[in-house]
């Protein structure tokens, strides 16, 4: 079957399914990453998320090979550009990746030009369709915290700044659009403000954060932020790192090359969101297993179907490591969830809401 379309932005018509390349280079090696791009591809996926920071889990030795990969499947099977929809995103402040720009410590003009400017070269590309700004040049609650804390705030670099140093970006021919990734709704509106103040500055068109049966953080005041301002959602993580399709509560706990077996005490960020020891998200994650069984869907079917369902959802950004794994998202693609099924969805995250925030 052919993926369906979605027009995200003028002259650009996305996938309703993005493949995420946070594995290429870490857990896939170069065919394995052509094998499934090449796979997607053929089944209409034209859209292709990937990050300067990425594979994870993150480490100096690896970083920017799946930009490189993404970039040499592209140039190797000489697929026109104008085919394929890249995203990628420009890493925010950390302490801990050292060995991007010095930390990097902020997303001033420098380092937002220095980013795209290597992200280019690690693709072999002159443009990037989709630039996003991974994580906030400020302190807010992220990757599994909630509550906002106001003495953590640091020192960041004004979004006028970043704005004016995309603008130029995008005048120069080397990103078309922007969009945002983790953001919250004070961050959405200033982006958007910023661009009303000066006429030459793009707007937004496209916000990353989470969502799945686990995480519907993003229907409170960020849905509201979206609909009013004709911002559309790439979910990130429908699947809930692969909690949803159910192998980590098989009685084997679930493959050892699974993410979270296979890095375990080494990808923080992961294993801190989604917990497995976590009573909540076990309890949530059985009932929805439940509901699948009970209508014949395949687990996979029903999240997938769930997240591409939501009106403001403009496609799910998904990874898979092996063939099977593509192709049970895929599928999912031809499910549609009765209002039925629905309902039953609501009462558990009633009673269970967002153990994956």
């Amino acid at each position: 079957m052919s993926v369906p379309l979605f027009n995200l932005a003028p002259n650009l018509t996305v996938s309703r399914l993005c493949l995420g390349t946070m594995t290429f280079g870490e857990q896939n090696t170069l065919p394995q990453s052509f094998r499934l791009l090449d796979e997607a591809f053929d089944a209409g996926i034209n859209f292709f998320d990937s990050a300067e920071m990425y594979p994870v889990p993150q480490r100096a030795e690896t970083q920017g090979r799946s930009e490189e990969f993404l970039g040499r499947w592209i140039r190797h099977r000489k697929i026109p550009r104008d085919r394929v929809v890249i995203a990628t995103k420009i890493t925010g402040p950390s302490g801990q990746m050292t060995w991007i720009r010095g930390g990097p410590k902020c997303l001033d003009a420098s380092n937002i030009s220095e980013a795209i400017d290597n992200s280019l070269s690690r693709m072999q590309t002159d443009h990037i369709d989709l630039y996003q700004i991974h994580w906030p040049d400020r302190y807010v609650p992220m990757f599994g915290e909630t509550e906002y804390d106001p003495d953590r705030q640091y020192s960041s670099v004004s979004i006028d700044e970043q704005l004016e140093a995309l603008s130029r970006a995008v005048s120069a021919g080397k990103i078309r659009y922007i969009g945002l990734s983790n953001e919250t709704p004070y961050g959405v509106m200033k982006f958007i403000q910023a661009a009303e103040k000066f006429a030459c500055f793009p707007k937004i068109v496209s916000l990353q954060n989470s969502y799945s049966l686990l995480c519907r953080t993003f229907d409170s005041a960020m849905a509201e932020c979206c609909h009013h301002e004709r911002i559309s959602l790439l979910a990130y993580s429908p699947l809930a790192m692969g909690i949803l399709s159910g192998k980590y509560f098989s009685s084997s706990g679930g493959p050892l090359d699974a993410r979270l077996n296979l890095f375990k005490g080494k990808y923080s960020e992961g294993e801190s969101r989604y917990n497995l020891s976590n009573n909540n998200l076990k309890m949530a994650t059985n009932e929805y297993l439940n509901i699948a069984k009970e209508f014949g869907l395949h687990p996979v079917s029903l999240s997938i179907a769930f997240v591409l369902r939501h009106p403001l959802v403009c496609s799910a950004v998904f990874g898979a490591t092996k063939s099977w794994q593509l192709q049970e998202v895929v599928n999912a693609c031809k499910t549609e969830l009765t209002s039925e099924v629905i309902q039953k969805i609501n009462n558990i995250h009633s009673r269970f809401p967002n153990p994956c925030p």
